[in-house]
């Protein structure tokens, strides 16, 4: 029904907000968690000491190694959401429902983390088509879910509603995430004779979680803006966006200089937190520590520290300037990369994913705000500014995760993958240097 509810409502904002509560199980548990640890077991024969003896997967005729055939998988997946995003964004800004589009790809994203459920060696394509379609569905579903924010909240309401959808969407994440570590590791307490069970249930709540409790959001949330007369260019309208803004940028060198440096050391960013979780599977001796609970804390770990990473940088950056502390968070990523190559034990990791979070929190913070800093002051174009750093920063994700698989494949350890991406880091801070100290 369309909602009675005026703009800056309450009980309007609230809703919206919860939709973050609804997805944000995708990231913890599919993207993060628990299906990198199941997709490892699957895919990895071992003796009985835990040593690997094969880590070769067989698809489409084709013999892959495990992290690089997922790794292209995720590459292919966020390829088609730079294509898609732009499109959507023209859709969400013209046509009259665009509350469907969002339940659309909601319902896409949830069903198919539903359908991990029958994840299988002997039905591999069918499998890792769930997982494409639900990195598809999650990343669409936000690109409405955001463009509702300046229909519902007036300017100075959207920081706050903003603030608190991604608080409760760590909340509610991090809830399922220990409900599903719960049966995992006591599965006999729950009744559970296949071990193997609980974990494939956990891709069946995340779904269920993700649709149920987005049906708040769709029920106070209106269908979106008037409808308009429809013309071809509507549909193309966020490509013209994105041209536009490239154009302008002729005209603004630091930030253009900035948005080169920034797409090189973040797709190195954005691709070692995706598959940090498969590293730690794949290179690191357990022992008697089980691995899965050792993985989720780490990335619990990664999580709380993230915040507080965040509130340094932006100290840091109010005393010495946003492009000084960008230079030594890169120089920190460089230093990471060397230590990763050599660690061998759990608490290795632990101690990397402490520091991990800390830089992780503070790049990702402060590369939006310096960008945002970059733009020209009175610009009304703003959302068209972040359409594209949000394109850039997907297409950087995709030559990161096929740089990262091929680097996988060719060498036979993902520890010279993670050994690559110096290169990426060293080369942003390089071309940080080159950026004017505006900010």
């Amino acid at each position: 029904m369309e909602s009675p509810l005026p703009k800056g409502n309450k009980k309007l904002l609230n809703a919206w907000a919860f939709y973050d509560w609804a997805n944000s199980v995708y990231s913890l548990v599919i993207a993060s968690a628990v299906f990198p640890i199941f997709y490892g077991a699957l895919t990895l024969v071992k003796d009985e000491q835990g040593n690997i003896l094969d880590d070769t997967v067989t698809f489409l005729g084709f013999d892959f190694n495990n992290d690089t055939l997922i790794s292209y998988v995720t590459a292919a997946a966020f390829l088609m959401v730079s294509i898609l995003s732009p499109l959507l964004s023209g859709i969400a800004d013209y046509v009259g429902n665009k509350k469907i589009f969002m339940k659309f790809f909601c319902y896409l994203g949830a069903i198919s983390c539903i359908g991990l459920f029958w994840f299988s060696l002997e039905y591999l394509w069918f499998g890792l088509l769930c997982y494409f379609l639900a990195l598809i569905g999650f990343w669409a579903s936000l690109v409405f879910y955001n463009s509702y924010l300046p229909d519902i909240a007036f300017p100075e309401q959207q920081d706050r509603i903003s603030a608190k959808g991604y608080s409760l969407g760590y909340i509610g994440s991090v809830i399922l995430l220990l409900v599903c570590l719960a049966m995992i590791l006591m599965h006999d307490t729950f009744g559970f004779e296949d071990e193997g069970l609980p974990t494939r249930l956990s891709f069946v709540l995340t779904g269920v979680w993700w649709i149920g409790f987005s049906q708040y959001t769709y029920y106070y949330l209106p269908k979106g803006n008037k409808k308009q007369k429809f013309k071809r260019d509507l549909l193309f309208n966020g490509f013209k966006e994105l041209r536009t803004i490239w154009r302008k940028m002729k005209d603004n060198l630091a930030l253009k200089r900035y948005l080169v440096a920034f797409f090189v050391y973040s797709m190195a960013v954005q691709t070692i937190m995706l598959v940090a979780t498969y590293f730690g599977i794949e290179e690191l001796d357990w022992g008697a520590t089980d691995a899965t609970v050792g993985l989720i804390v780490s990335i619990l770990l990664i999580q709380l520290v993230a915040v507080l990473g965040a509130f340094l940088t932006s100290r840091s950056s109010a005393r010495f300037g946003n492009i000084p502390t960008l230079m030594v968070l890169n120089v920190i990523w460089i230093a990471i990369c060397i230590y990763a190559y050599t660690i061998t034990t759990p608490y290795q990791f632990y101690a990397t994913a402490a520091v991990v979070g800390l830089v992780m929190g503070g790049i990702q913070s402060l590369s939006r705000s310096t960008y945002s800093k970059f733009i020209p002051e009175g610009a009304l174009d703003t959302a068209s500014y972040f359409s594209f750093y949000d394109v850039s920063e997907k297409i950087g994700i995709v030559i990161g995760m096929f740089s990262y698989g091929y680097v996988a494949q060719v060498t036979g350890s993902i520890r010279y993958a993670v050994l690559f991406f110096i290169l990426f880091f060293i080369v942003g801070l390089l071309l940080l240097f080159r950026v004017p100290r505006k900010a």
